[in-house]
């Protein structure tokens, strides 16, 4: 079994310019900054997977091409294994819209992740919520996107984000031993 780093889209591996998730491949801001990090997380052992509720694509709001050549950009410029996708709004009550768990499942499958070793790193409660309810840790980066609910650990910054995992994976037995 594999251990991941799950990473929220919009927050975390892209800057947005506003607000609002990027509608274009031209609005899209890749944050380079982290992939030193992740270089690093990769090394040890890590999956590292994207994952992104888009629900302009089902609005009709953002064409599956405009999504495709920002998911390739963010392949390319940052140590990524996957990124996974839900592109239905909230009243579709689609089970991989997060803050269900689908998304991880999926990865869980697909890449034969052992959840409850892995982690979520996020700026919205939704990801906190949804790694809750299947055994990952989540480290929320503080923000306005926080909210209320669940979350493990709440970090200043991704840099602390990645700390903490080094912290928590320094009391753990080695991923090679898995």
């Amino acid at each position: 079994m594999k251990i991941a780093v799950f990473l929220e889209r919009d927050g975390v591996l892209n800057n947005p310019a506003c607000a609002a998730p990027p509608a274009s491949a031209a609005e899209f801001r890749v944050n380079r900054e982290i992939g030193e990090m992740l270089d690093l997380l990769k090394q040890v052992g890590f999956l590292l997977i994207a994952t992104t509720n888009q629900p302009g694509v089902s609005r009709g709001d953002l064409s599956r091409r405009e999504l495709d050549l920002m998911h390739e950009r963010l392949q390319r410029e940052l140590p990524l294994d996957d990124i996974l996708v839900c592109p239905h709004e909230q009243a579709d009550n689609c089970p991989c819209r997060k803050p269900n768990p689908g998304l991880f499942q999926e990865a869980s499958f697909k890449w034969h992740v052992e959840l409850d070793r892995s982690y979520v790193i996020s700026d919205k409660w939704q990801d906190a919520e949804a790694a809750r309810q299947v055994g990952c840790v989540s480290l929320l980066l503080n923000s306005p996107n926080c909210g209320t609910g669940h979350h493990d650990y709440v970090v200043p910054d991704i840099e602390s984000a990645f700390e903490r995992i080094v912290q928590i994976e320094q009391k753990r037995p080695l991923l090679a031993e898995n």
